[in-house]
């Protein structure tokens, strides 16, 4: 029965394609059109608008096998990885579907007879569960699969009833487990496959889509049953494989021997390591998958999850004694392990492993910083006598700088201190609220309903590739959300057409502008949006007259604005190309804004670019504009379309056909976008800046044309403008701009000078004020119209003149009191810099706080300076 994961995966789909199924390539971890999910859960969620309605397919039958990352939200398994034999933060959902095909009898015998027949299971050791109430399933299996009573288990809603939503598509589903025998630890008196002790492992899910849930909680029967099923590969391997534990399955033999091979350690040695080990592998694999479909590390969104992945996988390796980056090392071991069925992996590896490298040596050096906040804080908190943890700061350890809770709760078992828990739950809710927010959706529930149900039996037809005008029927028009059958003028209103030459807003690519026009009135068109894929809303408002529902009209885009859009659309394409000739295929797309008056283009890279590398890119985009390259247009298949060469953006959704834009020799991309008839109509294009947008990330803005002339006219005038101030010639103005700015950083420099000079007179002065409290030398003193910066010197200098002492500077300037305190080292266990600054400063009206030897803060009330200097006194304890 042994088989090799691959041949399990194409087996699955092999077996359902000759059952009629089209096989489907997974989509990216990152959900499509869909704010509800940060990352795909399950395999049916490519599918899920074909579920709703919203969408059709050019087939009823689908089989895929579809990357899944489970981390956040309801399905995070997360804290189990490692500890238990089949939790993993990414896995590979195997599944076949059916939109309005069949149902459940085919469903239920196609499983039965791929896992009994094709995959040679054993009757004897597989049970199935079904929802109570489903009799047709519960005879299915009995009458026309031949399971006996006993091998049938009725479970309840929570076990074995599926809903997409509250509301919405829902129903019964049946699952297939595999029984590994009743364990002695078992307690249950009827250990059926809800039971948790170790004995059931849920293969196979099918879920039966049969009913329509609305708000009242009644279930009304849809017109056409679907279904959607789902299994977990790395589980379906360790049962052909004979293994208990999915790790133990050749799905990680690969990585985990890279692990060992790493960290020096090896399987066996101890639980602790085991569990190390195995969450090395598990997030090793889920971050070469989340990065290769695009995701990069950053503190919000998806990019914080990626990194919180990353350093939790990074400080289990700490614990095996790895201190340098090896993450990477595993990731390469996953993507030869996955590089077949997911052949981008292997396209983007170096990529892949050079930002997960990067991240983890940032984090390891964050790691130190880490632990030395977590000593001082113990120090701190005992100094206070607490046996706690501050719960913030417990939660900054957590979210800053990647300590799981529990690294945090042994380190302070050996100190015999525990977590604040309730203040670290506390800061945690902030964060968790917070997050919840940036994936709220926007309220437009209402019309987004209205939209899918249009868009299930009507889709809008572009004529803009070919023409600018055209006349077409108004199908629906929208004001304040609801449908309306007249606009009169000034009112706002959204426009869906039969036909139409406006684009609408994707790929990076604004919407168009310009005029609807009929018998009775004028739409003045603002933009033209997509909503769902297949209609155009075009928004805008009456101008004149009034305009009514099923009447013809005739369609005007701004030519002017689309002409530049097009040249920047095209441009964009060549400054795509000209990246990669540059910087190597690794400079990929992350995002991009094609308006009329400017392009926006976003791509990874980790550094910012040199000017000459700006000027190589610039030079040989405008090189192909002067080729005058023709642009064509054509239609393939998707792998066609990519085996050709062609460009695709990997975060970008692509149908099974995809529209293929060449210019020449230079660039060929897959894009749905209007385009200039050829390079030449480009005219110029200009970089006008380049900047870092997040990690990894950067981004090039650009003009074209008319504009970018007009930007290069405006900088020639401001340099002859500053040429003529300075009387001096233009091609001398740099050499004579050098010339002014060294001669002002040499009086800087003198300024500075004649400050510290003076400055060092008066720290002599302010010594003479020194008095003792216990043999310590205690200085406290006014000082006026020093910055903080300058003060810090002064604090630094007269600490060192003390060798041994307290110091505390005080004074205004502009208007603010700035206050600062330093202690010599051998006297910082008895005053601590923070404490002192943040009593005095309270006097002044303000606050602040840093180390035990050093601490600034700033303060309101200047009148209160003297009695702040007393209170610096009092609490040194000079009376």
């Amino acid at each position: 029965m042994s088989r090799a994961a691959k041949e399990i995966r194409e087996d699955f789909l092999r077996f359902f394609e000759d059952k009629g199924h089209q096989r489907v390539k997974s989509a990216s971890v990152v959900p499509d059109s869909d704010p509800s999910l940060m990352f795909v859960n399950s395999g049916m969620v490519p599918f899920k608008r074909v579920f709703l309605g919203e969408e059709t397919r050019a087939y009823t039958r689908a089989t895929s096998a579809q990357k899944c990352v489970r981390v956040s939200g309801k399905h995070n398994d997360l804290e189990n990885v490692g500890r238990t034999p089949s939790h993993h933060t990414f896995f590979e959902m195997l599944g076949n579907f059916s939109f309005g095909d069949y149902f459940k009898a085919e469903a239920i015998e196609s499983a039965w007879e791929l896992l009994t027949g094709k995959m040679g299971i054993a009757p004897e050791v597989l049970a199935v569960s079904v929802f109570r109430d489903d009799d047709e399933a519960a005879e299915l299996w009995r009458d026309a699969i031949g399971l006996p009573e006993h091998k049938i288990y009725r479970l309840d809603e929570k076990e074995n009833f599926w809903a997409m939503a509250d509301t919405g598509p829902c129903g019964p589903c049946s699952e297939i487990h595999y029984d590994f025998g009743r364990t002695e630890s078992c307690v249950s008196e009827i250990c059926d496959p809800s039971c948790e002790c170790g004995r059931w492992l849920e293969l196979w899910n099918l879920v039966f889509m049969q009913f329509n849930r609305d708000e009242s909680g009644t279930m009304h029967p849809l017109p056409s049953p679907s279904i959607d099923t789902g299994g977990g590969l790395e589980r379906w391997a360790s049962v052909l494989q004979g293994v208990r534990n999915n790790f133990d399955s050749d799905l990680f033999s690969g990585l985990l021997e890279r692990a060992q091979d790493v960290s020096g350690t090896t399987l066996g040695q101890s639980d602790e390591t085991d569990v190390s080990l195995r969450v090395v592998v598990d997030h090793a694999r889920t971050l070469a998958v989340m990065v290769g479909d695009g995701v990069l590390p950053s503190n919000a969104g998806r990019g914080y999850v990626l990194r919180r992945i990353l350093r939790r996988g990074s400080r289990h390796g700490v614990l095996l004694g790895v201190e340098e980056p090896f993450l990477y090392k595993v990731a390469d071991a996953a993507i030869d392990e996955l590089g077949d069925a997911y052949p981008d992996l292997r396209d983007r590896r170096e990529f892949i492993l050079d930002r997960i490298k990067r991240d983890e040596e940032r984090f390891l050096t964050t790691l130190s910083k880490g632990l030395q906040l977590l000593e001082e804080e113990i120090l701190e908190a005992k100094s206070r006598g607490a046996i706690a943890l501050d719960g913030k700061t417990a939660f900054k350890l957590y979210d800053t700088f990647g300590f799981p809770l529990d690294l945090t709760a042994d380190i302070l078992l050996s100190h015999e201190m525990e977590i604040d828990q309730a203040g670290f739950d506390s800061s945690m809710k902030i964060q968790r609220d917070r997050a919840r927010a940036a994936w709220a959706g926007s309220g437009d529930e209402g019309i987004a309903e209205i939209y899918g149900r249009l868009a299930a039996q009507f889709s809008t037809r572009f004529l803009g590739y070919d023409s600018t005008e055209a006349q077409s029927r108004i199908v629906m028009m929208l004001a304040d959300g609801q449908p309306v059958d007249v606009v009169r003028e000034g009112d706002r209103v959204e426009v869906i057409l039969e036909e139409t030459p406006f684009y609408a807003e994707s790929g990076g690519q604004v919407g168009d502008r310009g005029t609807l026009e009929t018998a009775s009135g004028r739409i003045e068109i603002d933009d033209t949006q997509k909503p769902m894929d297949s209609l155009f809303v075009h928004k805008g408002v009456v101008a004149e007259g009034e305009v009514r529902v099923d009447t013809d009209a005739e369609l005007l885009v701004d030519k002017r604005l689309r002409d530049a859009t097009v040249r920047n659309h095209t441009g964009t394409h060549l400054l795509h190309a000209a990246l990669r000739r540059e910087l190597g295929p690794q400079a990929m797309q992350k995002g991009s804004r094609v308006a009329p008056n400017r392009l926006r283009f976003d791509f990874t890279h980790d550094s910012p670019l040199s000017d000459d590398e700006i000027s190589r890119i610039e030079d040989q985009v405008n090189e192909w504009i002067e080729a005058n390259s023709m642009g064509t247009t054509q239609i393939k298949s998707y792998d066609e379309a990519v085996e050709s060469g062609a460009v695709a953006i990997f975060d970008e959704k692509y149908g099974d056909e995809v529209r293929v834009v060449s210019f020449g020799e230079c660039s060929t991309e897959l894009c749905g976008g209007t385009h200039a008839r050829a390079t030449g109509d480009i005219g110029i294009l200009k970089v006008i800046s380049e900047t870092g947008i997040a990690a990894g990330v950067r981004r090039i803005e650009a003009l074209t044309g008319l504009g970018a002339l007009q930007h290069i006219r405006q900088r020639e005038m401001n340099a002859r403008s500053a040429a003529d101030i300075l009387k001096v010639p233009l091609e001398d103005l740099p050499s004579r701009v050098e010339k002014l700015v060294a001669d002002g950083r040499k009086l800087e420099r003198e300024v500075d000078r004649l400050r510290s000079a003076s400055r060092g007179s008066e720290a002599s002065e302010l010594l003479a004020g020194v008095k003792e409290a216990d043999g310590v030398k205690i200085l406290g003193a006014r000082t006026e119209g020093v910055d903080a910066k300058a003060m810090r010197g002064m604090v630094d200098d007269l600490r060192n003149r003390l060798k041994s002492g307290v110091v505390f500077l005080v004074g205004e300037n502009e208007g603010k009191v700035v206050l600062a305190v330093g202690v010599t080292k051998d006297l910082t266990q008895r005053y601590k810099a923070g404490d002192l600054v943040r009593e005095v400063a309270a006097v002044v009206g303000g606050g602040g706080g840093g180390r035990a030897d050093f601490a600034q803060a700033g303060g309101k009330d200047a009148s209160k300076i003297e009695e702040a200097i007393a209170r610096f006194y009092n609490l040194c304890g000079v009376n």
